[in-house]
């Protein structure tokens, strides 16, 4: 029998509800378990609402409670979204047939239909986003409510943005419901684990390479763009970086690092890494499939249980780890540094982000910090 891994990575059902509950204007209903409903609603700090299913309707049928769920919320405004969970799906239930004559969102995503970003996919194709030719500005997406850098990015994007003189589009996902019908033409993102498809993509902000080269692309598609002071920053704050890690380079000697993440901010950390700080990765472990094949210049390995990451660690023996507290969990007293969920024991109140210039000097700065604390 196959060993039965703890699981680090939320299911589909839970990117559906990250990427449903962040549009204003929608009521989301959890059709399932309390288990199935609590998790989300932890992880995502948002407002949810669940059916919360017992024994005698598995037995019976849960469509009566999902209809007075619905019919509570129904006076309330707005739309309404239902995600459905494992076990409606598995006894083969008809919600379709029990929302018959309903104005709601129907959204198929059980947890076994895959990982986060495949419900957070789901889901989005469910709204059937459009471009407005009309609209200004440049759309964001790449936002998701399980990452705990989210509101950060938004800030940070945004900000230079503006500074470019462009105004923001739709933010995917985390607007008013309506927006996500009058998205703007272009769109630039934070994640491509959670990249949205809309409009034209001009590129990321992970890192400063890319977001020169999306800013560049601005300067193409956008006539009235002024990116000059954008530019300017990121060669004044890339300074900034090399700086700090020249002067910890002739004090210590590059790190071996060790990388956990999903496959977005995971290659963004090594890549951020081995150019600044000339680090050793040496792995780099993703809890989901990378959008595009990532060129080999490191080892890429999918990862999704605890004894995996455990067992890797200790075969590479990092002298730091980037991850989340699953991974603190198991390193001892090497360096880390949390950059996904979860990422327990530390108050977070600032709203930081990884996207953006500031995202690169906040991943650099915490690391130096964490590696510095080392060796002390």
């Amino acid at each position: 029998m196959p060993e039965c891994e703890t699981p680090l990575w939320p299911c589909a059902m839970t990117g559906a509800a990250a990427c449903l509950a962040g549009f204003e204007g929608i009521s989301v209903v959890i059709h399932g378990s309390s288990g199935c409903y609590y998790y989300p609603a932890t992880l995502l700090h948002a407002p949810l609402h669940g059916t919360f299913i017992l024994e005698n309707e598995v037995v019976f049928g849960s469509g009566d409670r999902l209809r007075e769920v619905i019919g509570d919320l129904s006076g309330r405004g707005g739309r309404i979204a239902v995600i459905t969970t494992c076990v409606p799906s598995v006894i083969g239930e008809d919600i379709k047939a029990m929302l018959a004559g309903t104005d709601v969102i129907l959204v198929d995503s059980p947890g076994f239909a895959g990982e986060l970003e495949t419900g957070y996919r789901a889901a989005l194709a469910a709204l059937a986003p459009e471009t407005d030719p009309e609209r200004t500005g440049v759309n964001i997406d790449g936002i998701s409510l399980s990452d705990p850098f989210y509101e950060g990015n938004i800030q940070e994007v945004s900000r230079l943005l503006l500074r470019a003189g462009i105004p923001v589009g739709t933010i995917f996902c985390r607007d008013r419901f309506e927006m996500a019908g009058h998205a703007a033409p272009m769109t630039m993102g934070t994640n491509d684990d959670f990249a949205s498809g809309v409009g034209t993509y001009l590129g990321g902000t992970l890192g400063i390479s890319a977001l020169r080269a999306t800013f560049e692309n601005v300067s193409t598609m956008y006539d009235s763009a002024d990116v000059d002071p954008v530019l300017t920053e990121l060669n004044i704050q890339e300074e900034r970086v090399i700086h700090a890690c020249d002067k910890y380079l002739r004090r210590c000697d590059p790190p071996g690092v060790a990388v956990f993440a999903g496959a977005a901010y995971a290659l963004f950390a090594a890549d951020t890494l081995k150019r600044y700080l000339d680090a050793e990765i040496l792995v780099v472990g993703t809890r989901n499939d990378p959008i595009a094949q990532p060129v080999a210049q490191y080892p890429v390995e999918k990862l999704t249980g605890l004894e995996q990451v455990s067992r890797k660690i200790a075969e590479v023996s990092p002298d730091l780890v980037i991850g989340s507290s699953f991974e603190r969990s198991v390193i001892g007293d090497r360096a880390f540094v949390g950059i996904i969920p979860p990422l327990r024991g530390r108050v977070r109140l600032a709203h930081t982000p990884l996207a953006g210039t500031s995202g690169t000097l906040h991943m650099v700065e915490d690391v130096l910090n964490a590696c510095m604390d080392k060796m002390t």
